[in-house]
């Protein structure tokens, strides 16, 4: 992992993003490296992804300067990488920018580290919510696609104890693999009932053949031989595969009675 230190001109991003005013990235790059992450052709990242990190070290202080400016609106804390990845442990750079921030703001916070308890204290004095991020809860499967994130139940711990301390919570259930993310659907479904959060956000896997699928299909074709022609079916030729999918799942939190809403 490649780590530099630099310096931001400018912290919040105009968002297109639903819900969002604004996103905040702490970080350029991303420690967790999952595989079928959109981030490095959003920004248009030629490095690797997952083998470097740019740390904004004045982010906290740029950050002071913009909210006299823009002061108030939606903030999704991080759009294209992770506020708790392994080294905010050292860097605290989400959690400086959370210091900065006020209860005139509505502060979204995903992550898929558990680390994100650390900040507990800070989330009682703002006006926000916390979500996680959950594909599988297979965690051999979360192992290849989302090798340096924390293990799904770690996630859903976590996300219980904050649901506990009083704060919103969602769950974003995506992006859906396919043949991965709706095997055990159930057992996924009533585990996070057990979470009780807020709210349920599910999306399945975008992709341009082009452009992601290339690396995504050689971390199929080397643990999954047999799946590749079925990926290649289900995200490029005419089938029904995702709306049975939705199908299902709408069911499944019918039946659990947990609010959601599908991103697809």
């Amino acid at each position: 992992m490649e780590i530099k230190e630099k310096k931001c001109k400018t912290i919040m991003s105009k968002s297109g993003l639903h819900d969002s005013d604004f996103s905040i990235n702490p970080y350029r790059g991303c420690e967790h490296n999952c595989i079928y992450c959109y981030a490095p052709y959003v920004i248009r990242e030629k490095r690797p992804w997952g083998t470097f990190l740019e740390v904004k070290t004045n982010a906290a202080d740029v950050l002071s300067k913009e909210i006299l400016k823009n002061k108030s609106g939606n903030i999704l804390i991080s759009s294209v990488t992770d506020p708790y990845q392994s080294l905010e442990k050292k860097y605290k750079i989400t959690r400086e920018i959370l210091q900065k921030l006020n209860k005139n703001f509505f502060v979204s916070i995903l992550t898929k580290s558990n680390l994100v308890l650390r900040d507990l204290d800070l989330f009682r004095k703002l006006n926000c919510e916390v979500g996680m991020t959950i594909t599988t809860l297979d965690e051999s499967v979360s192992k290849i696609f989302e090798p340096n994130s924390s293990p799904p139940e770690e996630r859903l711990d976590a996300l219980s104890y904050i649901k506990v301390s009083g704060i919103k919570t969602y769950i974003f259930f995506g992006p859906l693999l396919p043949f991965m993310s709706d095997v055990d659907l159930e057992k996924t479904i009533s585990r996070f009932s057990m979470a009780k959060p807020d709210k349920i956000y599910v999306d399945k896997l975008n992709i341009k053949r082009k452009v992601h699928w290339e690396k995504i299909k050689s971390v199929v074709a080397v643990n999954y031989p047999d799946m590749v022609d079925m990926w290649e079916k289900v995200l490029f030729s005419e089938n029904d595969y995702y709306e049975k999918l939705k199908q299902r799942i709408v069911e499944l939190f019918q039946k659990y009675d947990l609010k959601y809403e599908m991103c697809y």
